[in-house]
């Protein structure tokens, strides 16, 4: 049975919660905003057709609610609750709510959440799909003997992580016995605080692997495909910040093997909506199962540029009750598309956050450039969520023009009065590495120099920008116009070497 959604909350913030806004908009779907104290001006909330506060700057006091969003949703009469993604996107307890009282959650069923929110759980799942898992334990282990006869089974260097939770949170990679018993207390403490869960599973540790992970939409008809993959091997704290797809390393047959084997993975569950398998590729280009996020995914953009399906319009779709209406020989592919995360974060200091208010912001334009925003000049960076400030992501004919449109883009890209990972972006597409397409989840380790982005991160306030652009202007001959760095660069420079020269913030 198919219905129309008419009003939808989203129970969510920043860019993700605009981007949904403004798919529900194009299809004449009224949004409601949530909000916390500190929020009650941020763009999401100016965005939207209403908006409603639903407690204090803790996500534990606000975006974590689940009782008080349910009791807004009431309230404001709205259909279906879209959890964009973090917060209560992969929480089956509220999937599970949602559907008690009689409102649509736009995402999986709560079944599907629970069994694969599960590490352990889900290994266990993938193994009867005929899915590559990385040796390990089948369950989380009980003590240091058991995980120290699992880690002389597999071999040294093992992986320790989390069994309910993902984002490198509980995840320690140990290399001799020596190391264990500290290794195991520490991701399990870690994993006890992020997810109320201290389990921890071993899993054979893949040396200089790729991640990528295939995007899957199914429907409650049993209808699925997959969308291809996307390349997220730039990671930092083992989380992404630099992504592409197509993966420059898959060759057809690999694409064609990970997808039918991303495709069984999401039916094994009777997955219904948009989600993620994330594969290990190594070197020898063996794939093994990694997770599945049961959500929409952050780099989600890049899936839209190369296929060109809306994945939001999708969810909606499906959540509706429609069937997919099309398979897997529908899905094609076009040309190639990367995603730069923009975090409010000093890549230098070891991408350590950066709070603050947002001086200027000049985003991007141009052919191939979609900017997926969460804040306006003026907005505030606030300490307690998640850093991101923006999402850039390029398409191009192919990858070569991909990169050079990218690079053009972080070029023209202006945030000021917090440091952030544009530097760092510019960094990796400027890497022989990535432009050979020869790296791994191990780039930042292996070839970050943090020293480069020092100069181009440092912060000045607006007297001292000035002066630092007019005497650059002198240097060079220009008119000192702060709003364009006071300069004209000379032929072949960067502005990212300079950077502390204009007085301005990458």
């Amino acid at each position: 049975m198919t219905r129309t959604f008419s009003r939808i909350l989203i129970a969510n913030r920043g860019e993700i919660a605009v981007r949904v806004m403004r798919t529900c908009r194009e299809l004449g779907i009224e949004t409601v905003a949530v909000y916390s104290t500190p929020d009650r001006h941020a763009m999401h909330v100016r965005y939207a057709d209403r908006a409603w506060h639903v407690g204090e700057a803790a996500s534990t006091d606000s975006y974590l609610r689940s009782e008080r969003i349910l009791d807004v949703c009431r309230s404001a009469g709205c259909d279906a609750i879209h959890p964009g993604y973090g917060f209560l996107s992969e929480n089956a307890d509220f999937a599970e709510a949602c559907a008690n009282a009689g409102v649509v959650f736009i995402g999986p069923p709560a079944d599907a959440i629970r069994r694969m929110g599960d590490k352990t759980a889900a290994r266990t799942l993938m193994k009867e799909a005929g899915v590559p898992t990385v040796p390990g334990t089948a369950g989380a282990v009980v003590d240091v003997d058991e995980a120290d006869r699992a880690a002389d089974a597999v071999g040294y260097p093992i992986l320790l992580k989390a069994a309910a939770g993902g984002g490198g949170k509980g995840m320690r990679v140990v290399r001799s016995a020596s190391d264990l018993r500290a290794a195991i207390e520490a991701a399990g403490r870690e994993a006890q605080s992020a997810f109320g869960d201290g389990r921890v599973f071993v899993e054979k540790f893949i040396a200089d692997p790729r991640h990528v992970e295939f995007q899957v939409l199914a429907d409650a008809h049993g209808g699925c495909v997959h969308l291809l993959e996307r390349e997220c091997s730039i990671q930092r704290r083992h989380q992404k910040v630099v992504e592409e797809a197509p993966s420059p390393v898959l060759t057809e047959s690999l694409r064609d093997e990970m997808g039918r084997a991303a495709v069984r993975a999401a039916q094994s569950v009777g997955y219904v909506g948009a989600g993620t398998i994330e594969f290990l590729v190594d070197s020898g280009g063996a794939f093994y199962f990694m997770e599945m996020n049961t959500r929409l995914q952050v780099e989600h953009p890049v899936t839209e540029l190369i296929t060109g399906r809306d994945l939001v319009v999708e969810q909606i779709r499906i959540a509706q009750g429609e069937p997919l209406g099309y398979g897997q020989a529908d899905v094609t592919r076009r040309g190639h598309a990367i995603e730069c995360r923009v975090y409010a974060e000093d890549p230098s200091a070891g991408f350590v956050p950066d709070a603050g208010t947002i001086t200027r912001y000049r985003s991007p334009d141009g052919p191939g450039v979609r900017v997926d925003s969460g804040v306006e000049e003026g907005d505030e960076i606030p300490i307690y969520y998640d850093p991101m400030v923006a999402k850039l992501s390029v398409w191009g004919a192919d990858r070569d023009q991909a990169i050079r449109r990218t690079k053009r883009a972080l070029d023209e890209y202006e945030v000021g009065g917090v440091r952030t990972t544009i530097p760092f972006c510019r960094f990796v597409l400027d890497h022989p590495a990535f432009r050979d397409g020869e790296y791994s989840t191990l780039f930042v380790e292996q070839h970050y120099e943090p020293s480069v982005d020092a100069a181009a991160n440092d912060r000045f306030d607006d007297d001292a920008g000035i002066a630092a652009a007019t005497a650059v202007a002198a240097q060079y001959g220009t008119t000192a116009n702060p709003h364009l760095n006071g300069r004209r660069r000379p032929e072949g420079s960067s502005r990212w070497t300079s950077r502390r020269t204009m007085g301005r913030d990458g």
